[in-house]
């Protein structure tokens, strides 16, 4: 009996320990459930039902893969992504890496402001851009600025609790449930005609599930949160939890559109906030208003960690100092890039809100093309033992990330040809 008394101490000391390192995982896989990601799963409902719900099953277990890998490099070498990039392949491969991701991640910004602005004007007039967008640029600007990095995680971890939205549309939306369970497990080929068309939606559903500046954020912050090696074991539930419960609410995204939009021949949208929009008569005013919440909540957590995860990756790239709450003289180059994203993201779409559609796409497509590049150089550090020890990719992971890299390139060639020659694609 007196050997057991310690028990319910040491269970407590485990729960806390987990606790101070939970966040990372949960944060960087909810972060790609953006304005863009949104926005992504919102048109794989509405053109295709049901029909894309197998690549996101299979994506999620590449997803957990792909950032649990991420995640293990950072507490094993205590080093970014791009720290680790530039140190092993050298300047010019970095500096390839830097231009796309900045190309994409810029895009993605300002799809983010776009999405806030998409589920503002569903209740307010359009003017109100000119005072939202400010205000919120400046709070993001803020919050990064001004914040430490468990300020930061504490604001995500709760705005990721809202994602529990899309949950409910999705059931106020009355699919056919015994529809989506099959084609959840069944891939539906039949509508594979034109091959162009399919393939820009797998690469747009998979880009927007693993993206390359989620890959560099998640072991950013696994850096700035200090996490070790032998705290690992913890982090590594939070980060397969996090793939789970991302994929878990992009299902649903996918159901509540198909359920309603796909339904009632509303086969394109120009953004997240139509797909609102257009829910309002088929799902009545509740799931309309619970999807519009989720897409406000979904832009401001993108509008805070993407512009975080490129000024992450550029500083580290160069080996300039960089981290939350840190100084304009502590880090100028950290401080100057998210500023400069922030700023101009939200005045483009303050100015030019009607010229945005293709740019909100943008970063799915480019992302699903870069993300292969990204992933081969990130699965050569991680088997270097030199660098990570007895902590080198198992062979069953290597055979998942290996796969999803091969799998993403042949789907980037096809999407290249079928561009390029239309009639090889139907």
């Amino acid at each position: 009996m007196l050997e057991e008394a310690p028990r319910p101490r040491v269970l407590r000391s485990r729960l806390w320990l987990f606790l101070s390192v939970v966040g990372p995982g949960i944060i960087a896989a909810n972060a790609d459930n953006d304005a863009g990601g949104i926005f992504g799963y919102s048109q794989a409902g509405a053109q295709y039902q049901y029909k894309m719900l197998w690549v996101l099953v299979l994506s999620t277990f590449a997803l957990g893969v792909a950032q649990e890998i991420a995640a293990r490099m950072a507490a094993v070498t205590g080093k970014g992504l791009a720290d680790l990039i530039r140190e092993e392949y050298g300047v010019k491969i970095t500096l390839f890496a830097m231009i796309a991701l900045l190309i994409a991640n810029f895009a993605t910004t300002v799809s983010e402001f776009a999405g806030i602005l998409a589920a503002v004007e569903l209740f307010a007039r359009p003017w109100v851009r000119f005072i939202v967008l400010p205000l919120l640029a400046g709070a993001v600007w803020y919050l990064i600025s001004r914040g430490s990095y468990r300020r930061v995680e504490r604001v995500l971890l709760g705005a990721s609790l809202i994602y529990l939205l899309y949950i409910a549309s999705a059931f106020l939306a009355h699919p056919h449930w015994s529809q989506v369970i099959k084609q959840t497990f069944v891939p539906g080929f039949k509508q594979i005609n034109p091959l162009h068309a399919y393939v820009f939606m797998i690469i747009n559903v998979v880009g927007t599930t693993i993206t390359p500046w989620g890959q560099f954020y998640i072991q950013s912050s696994v850096r700035d949160k200090g996490v070790k090696a032998d705290e690992y074991p913890l982090l590594r539930i939070d980060v397969l939890f996090g793939a789970f419960f991302t994929n878990l609410i992009a299902y649903f995204i996918i159901v509540c559109c198909g359920a309603t939009l796909y339904t009632h021949g509303i086969r394109q949208l120009d953004d997240a906030g139509q797909a609102a929009k257009a829910l309002l008569p088929l799902a009545g005013p509740l799931a309309a208003t619970l999807f519009a919440v989720g897409l406000f909540t979904a832009s401001c957590f993108g509008a805070i960690t993407v512009p975080l995860s490129t000024a992450y990756s550029v500083t580290e790239a160069l080996g300039w100092q960089s981290g939350m709450g840190l100084r304009i003289r502590e880090a100028p180059l950290f401080v100057a890039v998210y500023t400069v994203l922030i700023v101009s993201a939200a005045l483009l779409v303050m100015l030019f809100p009607a010229h945005l559609a293709s740019l909100i796409i943008l970063p799915n497509i480019v992302g699903g093309i870069l993300l292969p590049i990204i992933l081969v150089l990130t699965l050569r550090i991680a088997n270097k033992r030199r660098l990570m020890g007895k902590h080198v990719n198992s062979p069953l992971y290597n055979v998942i990330a290996w796969l999803t890299t091969g799998i993403l390139i042949l789907l980037s060639a096809i999407l290249v040809i079928t561009t390029i020659f239309p009639s090889v694609g139907g």
